[in-house]
């Protein structure tokens, strides 16, 4: 019982991402349906980005996928996508090449890849950390390369993803880029790639920072007495409500919290301790700070 019960929570869950994800479908792909889109890496993310595009009804039939990883092939396959163990440069070249291999693959898959920098295809790379030098230095000079930062929540389609571009990279490029990321959530363009270490510390990692919140609203409300399932379901209610009415409204976030603290009372009991000496605004800061910092290190690896 407790296995099928699990069995369909996850099930409901995946069914959930999908219709949020098709949701995101009924907007119309901009750019040219036939576009080739040539995709290295075929984990969470890169399968975020290709359901996030068969639901904006781009056809299958423009995207192949490269893993060198049998199960990721397969997985590919089963969505109707083509894919194969190494680049295959032969036939017509690919319009965008969507770089989604970790960090310490990037160097072997630049290699493979810097044939392709010949022509007129932009590189979209989403591997955390590795700055235009390096990704230039793999292909080729003068290669258009656009850096992309997403986020976890991309996986049902309520991404955000921060871009910037080298000087390379055309109007019709830029855009492309946009049209690609913006299927799995928002968009926002960098004017200076020195400002992708802070975007990977706020938005980068800042889920990580939200799930550690929910856990701990759920520790507490146990520790006060409530079941842990219902602990669970209002931690996770409260975080993912006051998140949209936040995104709803237009008044900054201090002002909505200060409409909700009635002098003397819970609320204002609660803030107290959270923004004592060293309180949760200290430590959000020196998180994001540390974050940054270890971002700028991994860049220079």
């Amino acid at each position: 019982m407790i296995a099928n019960a699990s069995a369909e929570r996850h099930a409901s869950r995946t069914n959930d991402s999908a219709r949020m994800i098709a949701a995101r479908g009924l907007e119309e792909t901009t750019l040219g349906r036939d576009t080739r889109v040539l995709l290295i890496g075929f984990g969470n993310m890169g399968q975020a980005l290709v359901r996030g595009w068969l639901a904006r009804g781009r056809d299958a039939a423009t995207i192949r996928v490269v893993d060198t990883a049998s199960a990721a092939r397969t997985a590919a396959a089963a969505l109707g996508i083509a894919a194969s163990e190494r680049v295959d440069a032969s036939g017509r070249a690919p319009d965008v090449v969507v770089v989604a291999v970790k960090p310490n693959q990037l160097a072997p898959a630049l290699a493979e890849l810097a044939p392709l920098a010949r022509g007129s295809a932009v590189f979209l790379s989403i591997a955390a950390g590795k700055t235009f030098a390096q990704l230039e230095s793999g292909l080729s000079a003068g290669a258009a390369v656009v850096r992309a930062m997403p986020n976890t929540p991309a996986a049902i389609g309520q991404g955000i993803t921060a871009l910037v571009a080298n000087s390379a990279v055309t109007a019709a490029q830029r855009a492309l880029c946009d049209e690609l990321l913006a299927a799995v959530g928002a968009t926002a363009w960098l004017d200076d790639e020195s400002d992708m270490d802070a975007v990977t510390a706020v938005s980068g990692s800042g889920p990580a920072y939200v799930f550690l919140l929910i856990e701990c609203l759920e520790r507490a409300g146990v520790e006060a007495g409530l079941a842990p399932e219902l602990a669970r379901r209002l931690a996770l209610a409260t975080v993912a409500g006051a998140g949209a009415y936040a995104a709803a409204s237009a008044e900054p976030a201090a002002e909505l919290r200060r409409r909700v603290t009635s002098p003397g009372g819970t609320t204002q009991a609660a803030l107290e301790v959270l923004g004592a000496e060293r309180g949760l605004a200290d430590l959000i800061s020196r998180a994001v700070r540390a974050a940054a910092k270890r971002s700028r290190e991994l860049s220079a690896v």
